[in-house]
């Protein structure tokens, strides 16, 4: 999908999200070497790595949030390292030693062929025995086809107010859960407007995940259900996937 449209508000919504921050810097840090980040949107991810001097790439589809992470890293005045390209078709000349999938960055492949071909180019970009780490949210599910309001709020220097709504539908067989988002806002006299995007999202389980890694080449991982290494359970909200190209 193509994420250009949803780029301020992806921004806005998750630029405070700390929950796998020091997660991957710290597997980053013992790794070394060479790092790419799949899905690096924005750059959130990639600038807490940067901060600590680590050598990473953000491959990322969509040319907005890449413009939206080159202007958070002038805010910051770090040099980020981004390159616009699909996961399934990527190509560069060497290897990884690290690649990273942070924040349900594979749920934007639909398919299973889309999936596999990802997956098996991610393994031939790594390094023998280099590590692939990933996380995936648990398909826990609010109320479907009802406008929610669940706690999105932002205020603007000059006192304008945005709020974001979302309706999602569920496809159970095809295990997509679709999003729409209707975001308002009111400036300072009191004005309404409404943007409107979509967000389509294949999620998985914890089996389907592990088989398709071991047919694209990679060991059986290990798997955890939060970014401290606990067990997953049924009311863990993340699966965290650690594994190594064979």
């Amino acid at each position: 999908m193509n994420y250009d449209d949803l780029a301020d508000l992806y921004d806005h919504q998750y630029d405070v999200y700390r929950d796998d921050l020091h997660f991957y810097a710290g597997l980053a840090e013992r790794v070394g070497g060479r790092i790419l980040e799949v899905g690096a949107g924005t750059g959130r991810v990639t600038a807490f790595l940067a901060r600590r001097g680590l050598n990473v790439t953000g491959l990322e589809p969509s040319a907005r949030m890449i413009e939206k992470g080159q202007a958070r890293a002038a805010r910051d005045g770090l040099n980020l390292n981004f390159v616009q390209g699909d996961v399934r078709t990527y190509r560069h000349g060497g290897h990884f030693d690290l690649i990273l999938a942070p924040f349900n960055a594979l749920m934007h492949l639909y398919s299973l062929n889309d999936q596999l071909d990802a997956l098996q180019n991610i393994r031939a970009h790594l390094e023998p025995g280099g590590p692939f780490v990933f996380d995936l949210y648990v398909p826990h599910f609010g109320k479907m086809n009802t406008l929610r309001h669940e706690g999105e709020t932002f205020h603007a220097p000059d006192g304008g107010r945005t709020d974001v709504f979302v309706v999602q539908r569920h496809d159970k067989v095809k295990q997509l859960i679709t999003t729409e988002y209707f975001v308002d806002t009111v400036d300072t006299v009191g004005a309404l407007s409404r943007r409107h995007f979509t967000l389509t999202q294949r999620y998985f389980n914890r089996f389907e995940v592990e088989w398709l890694l071991r047919c694209a080449g990679f060991e059986s991982p290990r798997v955890t259900g939060s970014f401290q290494g606990g067990p997953l359970e049924t009311a863990s909200e993340v699966m965290v996937f650690q594994t190594r190209a064979k």
